[in-house]
């Protein structure tokens, strides 16, 4: 290796992080185990003060050490965006177009924004990727996406985890995967930027229905042929949506981060619809939980885009009804149990 070479391997790569839950947290903690530099922009001033004070989150993940000689952290957006390579989007997507409207196309200029959000801009039915690239201008091949399966929690107890990342342009999602291998965790790269964000929008509408159907009392069996029903849902929409030939949904970008958000402790999504299974509002069940079910706003942009296909997703409906509609949980459940086999 030419000395030239062996000085860009040891220059950090400047990454800004947007959002101070527990994913960006648990990336935030990814980042560090690797040679990078982050600033770590929170909307919380109160939990900005803390970190520079503690090196922890004081509202999520708190045990997970935050390293001070990688990590700074900003409560003023347009000084966390200076000077970076990478923009990670970690925020909610309901919360994407307020969170960025002081912002323009020269804020993105010769960046590379990658989006580890799990929803839609709920007003438009539109991906994350679609919106920044309408908004700012970015081009799609500038852009890559996060996905599982890997839950916040168990990056933080260090737990062997997984993720997938793509980006039209596979040399981006390669270069970005090697700043997310760690110790505890591998990163692959594909290209199916459209598929992946997709299923990772729809797999937590998936989770709320499991959640539902355990709050009502259903088993393992009917979970079981819940959720393999639901990977046909998302085969019959993104062939419908965005048809690719290449595509394998068995792989663990697809089915893997189905079956953890469906079936984990750590599923929010789970968590939110076991409570509407339970009884619980929606209203109450949000407030209960103090974080965001990222399917709430997802269920209802799906179900329009389907609509405009006119392709017919049981599960989806189903959801929908009970969230938007007010329909009874046992009832819609029951109706589902014709169309699933």
């Amino acid at each position: 290796m030419s000395q030239i070479e062996e000085l860009k391997k040891k220059i950090p790569t400047h990454i800004t992080v947007l959002g101070g839950g527990s994913w960006a947290t648990a990336l935030v903690k990814i980042l560090s185990e690797n040679q990078v530099k982050i600033k770590w922009w929170i909307r919380r001033k109160t939990d900005v003060d803390f970190i520079r004070k503690y090196n922890h989150n004081p509202s999520y993940l708190t045990d997970v050490a935050i390293n001070p000689r990688k990590v700074k952290t900003y409560h003023k957006m347009s000084d966390a965006l200076h000077g970076v390579e990478y923009i990670i989007l970690a925020v909610p997507a309901a919360f994407i177009p307020s969170t960025l409207k002081d912002l323009n196309k020269k804020h993105f200029e010769g960046k590379k924004v990658v989006s580890a959000i799990k929803g839609m801009i709920p007003e438009e039915n539109m991906l994350v990727t679609d919106w920044i690239e309408r908004e700012f201008n970015l081009p799609l091949g500038q852009t890559c996406v996060i996905a599982g399966p890997c839950h916040a929690e168990e990056v933080a107890l260090e737990k062997q985890s997984y993720l997938t990342i793509a980006s039209p342009n596979l040399a981006l999602a390669q270069t970005f995967s090697n700043l997310l291998n760690s110790r505890f965790l591998q990163a692959h790269a594909i290209e199916d930027l459209y598929g992946v964000e997709y299923c990772a929008v729809i797999k937590n509408i998936i989770a709320m229905a499991c959640g539902i159907t355990r709050g009502l009392g259903f088993g393992d069996n009917f979970q079981a042929v819940l959720v393999s029903n639901a990977m046909q849902e998302i085969k019959l929409f993104l062939d419908a949506v965005d048809p690719e030939t290449n595509r394998d949904l068995n792989s663990s970008g697809y089915l893997g981060d189905l079956l953890v958000t469906a079936y984990s402790q750590f599923s929010r999504n789970r968590t939110f619809g076991n409570m509407i299974g339970r009884g619980y509002s929606v209203k109450s069940a949000q407030i209960e939980m103090n974080m965001v079910a990222e399917g709430y706003y997802a269920v209802r942009s799906i179900y329009h885009i389907s609509r405009q296909h006119k392709i017919h997703l049981p599960i989806i409906e189903a959801v929908y009804a009970i969230v938007y509609e007010k329909a009874n949980p046992q009832l819609e459940m029951n109706k589902l149990k014709g169309f699933l086999k």
